[in-house]
């Protein structure tokens, strides 16, 4: 604790005052972030850092799991951060992002353990889709191998549960918020993203970028195309 007080004191005297200019614009603006990004709360992976955002480009929830609940079925700290992003801050991009060597994601493989954990075993229930869906399609898999399917898997599960919230659907079908799903690598130092098209994970590559929904505006309720009499 003593190490983050210095380091907190550093920022204090060092990093605020050469940075006075950005803070004081912020201060008396407010914030305009580019995208949302929910992630797992393991201190290993640091969101800032990975796309090395500078002070108020970036807002983000971090969570055991990088989950993100269906709409009402848990009215918490999740929901709320995602609606504020999307229908106030205004944000054009939301990132599911995920890694490598997650714990919570551990848990969901092999859950035996978790009976003094009532708290983490309910919330890691939003991610029971990721362990079915790799239990069949990935029959085959075991170890470590398992569990990173697993947590590929809840990074696709979490975005579908992203679209049940209204703010997320309504900026969907306006064709203005784009959807990413990315996977934090820490072993091999990369990013990989979700192209919805292929359903792969990809690597992240300047030039492409592979996203998991593009902003397309929807036509569900548009007036019918005209057919061809016969």
């Amino acid at each position: 604790m003593i190490d983050i007080i210095g380091r907190v004191i550093e920022f204090e005297t060092r990093v605020y005052p050469e940075r006075g200019d950005l803070y004081a614009r912020l201060a008396e603006h407010g914030q305009s972030p580019k995208a949302l990004i929910v992630s797992c709360s393991d201190s290993r992976v640091v969101p800032e850092h990975v796309v090395q955002a500078e002070p108020g480009e970036l807002f983000t929830c971090r969570n055991a799991g990088n989950i993100v609940p269906p709409f009402m079925e848990v009215n918490g700290g999740v929901s709320a951060t995602v609606e504020y992003a999307v229908a106030v801050l205004g944000v054009s991009d939301v990132i599911v992002c995920g890694h490598s060597d997650c714990g919570a994601m551990k848990a969901v493989a092999n859950p035996a353990g978790l009976d003094a954990l009532p708290s983490v075993a309910a919330w890691l229930g939003h991610a029971a889709t990721a362990r079915r869906v790799v239990g069949e399609a990935y029959p085959e898999l075991d170890g470590g191998d398992r569990v990173r399917a697993i947590s590929l898997e809840n990074v696709v599960a979490q975005l579908a549960h992203l679209r049940t919230h209204p703010s997320v659907a309504a900026r969907i079908a306006t064709g203005s918020l784009t959807l990413h799903g990315w996977f934090v690598d820490i072993h091999a130092g990369q990013v990989l993203g979700l192209d919805g098209e292929s359903g792969r994970f990809v690597p992240l590559r300047e030039g492409t970028l592979p996203v998991a929904q593009k902003a397309e505006r929807r036509l569900a309720a548009a007036q019918p195309l005209a057919v061809a009499a016969e």
